[in-house]
C-alpha cells in the first residue's frame, strides 16, 4: 500500500514539475558550459530516496567543480522546478548550495540521471499508422527501437558530458599547480633578495669596522 501511494506521489509530483518549470532545452555542446555555472558539479549514484520528507541522498563519486569534505550529499525538494531523483541510478549533477549544505538540483540544469524519466526527458514516439491485425506487435516492437534509441543518444550525451567535465577538471589541476609553482618561485626570489641584503648589510658591517681598526691603530 505504502509502495502505491509513493508511486503516486512520485507521478504527481513529476506532472507538477512538468507543468510549473519552463525550462530552455540545452544542447549537447552546451550542457557543459551551462553547468559549470553551478556551484558544485559532480558524477555521483543516488542511494537513498525519501519520497516522503522529499530528502535524496547522492554518493559522489568524482567531484568535478566546488568544495565538499564528504562523500554524501543531501537534496532537498524545494519547488516545482527542483529536479526529482526519485530511481537509485547514476547521476551528472550540477547544484547550488542551500544555507544548510544540502544542495538544489534546478530542472533547468543539465542534471540528469543514466536513464532518465518524465515526459521532459524523453520526447514521445512517432505516430504509426498500421493494419489492424498487427497493430499490437508493430506498436510494441516500435516502442522498444524508441526506447533503444533513447537510451543510446542518453549514454552518447553522457559520455560527452564526463569526457569534457574531467577535462575542465584537468585544466582546473593543471592551472592550479602551476599558480603554485608559481607561488614557490615567488617566495623563492623573495628569500634570496632578502639574503642578499642581509649578506650586504653583514658585508659592510665588517667592513666598517676592519677600516675603523686601522684607522684606531694609526
Amino acid at each position: 500500500m505504502k509502495l502505491k501511494y509513493r508511486l503516486l506521489f512520485t507521478v504527481l509530483l513529476i506532472a507538477n514539475y512538468a507543468f510549473s518549470c519552463d525550462c530552455k532545452p540545452i544542447d549537447r555542446e552546451s550542457m557543459v558550459e551551462i553547468g559549470l555555472k553551478y556551484e558544485i558539479v559532480f558524477y555521483g549514484e543516488v542511494i537513498k530516496v525519501d519520497s516522503i520528507k522529499e530528502i535524496y541522498t547522492f554518493r559522489i563519486i568524482e567531484l568535478f567543480k566546488g568544495k565538499y569534505n564528504s562523500q554524501f550529499i543531501t537534496q532537498k525538494y524545494s519547488g516545482n522546478c527542483s529536479n526529482i531523483p526519485s530511481v537509485k541510478q547514476l547521476w551528472i549533477v550540477y547544484a547550488y548550495f542551500n544555507d544548510d549544505n544540502t544542495i538544489e538540483v534546478s530542472g533547468c540544469s543539465p542534471s540528469t540521471g543514466f536513464r532518465p524519466y518524465g515526459s521532459n526527458s524523453m520526447p514521445p514516439p512517432p505516430e504509426i499508422k498500421i493494419s489492424q491485425k498487427i497493430d499490437d506487435q508493430i506498436k510494441s516492437l516500435s516502442f522498444y527501437v524508441w526506447d533503444l534509441k533513447f537510451e543510446n543518444r542518453n549514454l552518447q550525451d553522457w559520455i560527452y558530458q564526463l569526457e569534457k567535465l574531467r577535462a575542465y577538471k584537468n585544466s582546473q589541476k593543471e592551472i592550479s599547480d602551476k599558480e603554485k609553482t608559481e607561488t614557490k618561485l615567488e617566495t623563492y626570489s623573495q628569500y634570496i633578495i632578502i639574503s642578499l641584503i642581509v649578506n650586504i648589510v653583514l658585508f659592510l658591517s665588517l667592513l666598517f669596522v676592519i677600516l675603523k681598526k686601522k684607522n684606531f691603530a694609526k
